[in-house]
């Protein structure tokens, strides 16, 4: 696993570097590498069981969203519906494995981030306005499942994808205000270093 972390880390930083300050080449050929050295260290864990073949089909979903973006005209609605698929398959996943719980407060804090970026962004939004909120909501979603999942039973496994989703979602407001409402400093390395981090500790639990 270790030179199979190494080549993800060294993938993705190339391509964060190249957000910042790098070449449009380097973006294009460093990003889609980096997932798919992700869906090779997926590949690669020692056991996989029927549900966790949801995140390698959630890995190439977010590939082909990914790939959507790239394009010159990017079929940004095609994208958000690539971009959902993932989450909707990582959260299936998750939430074949944990028992039903609540805990008022992380449902309240999840809405409370919510609604305030589908207010910061839905006046930009036009016709994608509910591509777009469909997509919030399922981040939404799988944030709220593990981290109920942490709080009910905390282990390396269940920090790893609470960790995971949250960085998701951290990236996800970062491309959604940046891409719809304002640019801001460094906001694409930002966007980069989350994203990556996010699939990688998600692909972590696999080795769990």
């Amino acid at each position: 696993m270790i030179w199979s972390f190494l080549a993800v880390l060294f993938s993705g930083w190339l391509y964060v570097d190249a957000s910042y300050r790098g070449p449009q080449w380097q973006r294009w050929v460093f990003k889609p590498v980096t997932m798919l050295l992700l869906l090779a260290l997926a590949w690669q864990a020692p056991v996989l069981n029927t549900t966790d073949y949801l995140i390698l089909f959630g890995l190439l979903a977010t590939l082909v969203g990914d790939s959507l973006t790239l394009l010159p005209e990017r079929r940004m609605l095609y994208a958000t519906g690539a971009f959902f698929l993932s989450h909707l398959l990582y959260t299936i996943c998750f939430a074949s494995q944990m028992t039903l719980t609540f805990f008022w407060p992380i449902p309240l804090m999840v809405l409370i981030i919510g609604a305030a970026l589908i207010a910061t962004i839905w006046t930009k939004l036009d016709e994608l306005r509910w591509p777009v909120c469909t997509f919030i909501g399922i981040t939404l979603l799988m944030v709220w499942l593990t981290a109920e999942q942490y709080f009910f039973r905390p282990n390396d496994y269940s920090f790893s994808i609470m960790t995971g989703a949250a960085l998701l979602l951290l990236a996800n407001i970062f491309w959604l205000v940046s891409h719809y409402r304002r640019r801001f400093s460094a906001d694409s390395a930002l966007i980069a270093a989350s994203y990556f981090a996010g699939h990688f500790m998600i692909v972590r639990s696999l080795y769990l």
